[in-house]
C-alpha cells in the first residue's frame, strides 16, 4: 500500500471539527432551533481542558456535557469553546479546546462525529485519576433559547428541579451512558 503523504486522515478530523465549530457558533449566535441539542464528549486532561478540580476528580477519562435546558455565556473561539453549565447546582466554567472533543452527536436527527484524541495530547493527570475513575458519565442540559427569554442569562444561576418539570420550567440534569450512542465493533 502507498504511504499517505497527504494525511488525508488529519485533513478529514480537521473538516469535522470545523462543521462542529460553526454549529457552535450559531448557537452561540441564535440559541438552538427547533429541537436540536447536543452531547459533546471530550478528555477532560486534554491540554488547555479548563474544568475544577472536583469535576476532574470525579471524571478523570472522559465527561459529556449536554447542551440543551440550561447553559450560559456560550463564547466560540478559534481553538476552543467556552460554556458555564451547573453540575449539582453548581455553576461552572468550561473551556474546551477543539483537540479534546472525542465525539459530537445531535440525537435530534441522529448526526454524529467522531474524533480521535491522540493519548500523547493528554497531561500527567490521568495516570494520576484513574485510580478515582468513574464509569457513569455526567450530563447537563442546557437551552439557549431559555436564556433568551429570561435575558440571555448571564446572571441567572442554574437550578435544576429535582422532580418532574412542569411546562416552561427546566429539566432535572440527568446522567446518560454514552454506550447506547456507540457503534457496536
Amino acid at each position: 500500500m502507498a504511504e499517505d503523504h497527504i494525511r488525508y486522515d488529519i485533513l478529514a478530523q480537521e473538516a469535522m471539527r470545523s462543521v462542529m465549530r460553526k454549529v457552535l457558533e450559531e448557537t452561540a449566535r441564535s440559541g438552538l432551533p427547533g429541537d436540536h441539542h447536543f452531547f459533546i464528549t471530550f478528555d477532560p486532561s486534554y491540554p488547555g481542558v479548563r474544568l475544577s478540580r472536583r469535576m476532574l476528580e470525579r471524571y478523570p477519562d472522559e465527561m459529556t456535557i449536554v447542551i440543551q435546558h440550561m447553559f450560559w455565556d456560550l463564547e466560540v473561539g478559534e481553538t476552543a469553546f467556552e460554556i458555564d453549565l451547573s453540575f449539582d447546582d453548581i455553576r461552572e466554567r468550561l473551556r474546551v479546546p477543539y483537540g479534546a472533543i472525542r465525539g459530537f452527536f445531535d440525537p435530534s436527527v441522529k448526526f454524529g462525529l467522531q474524533f480521535d484524541v491522540p493519548a500523547s495530547g493528554r497531561e500527567k493527570t490521568v495516570a494520576d485519576a484513574k485510580t478515582k475513575a468513574s464509569s457513569v458519565v455526567p450530563a447537563v442540559k442546557a437551552n439557549r433559547s431559555e436564556q433568551q427569554r429570561n435575558g440571555a442569562g448571564k446572571s441567572k444561576t442554574a437550578k435544576p428541579d429535582k422532580g418532574k418539570s412542569e411546562p416552561g420550567k427546566p429539566e432535572a440534569a440527568q446522567v446518560v451512558s454514552l454506550d447506547s450512542f456507540r457503534r457496536k465493533k
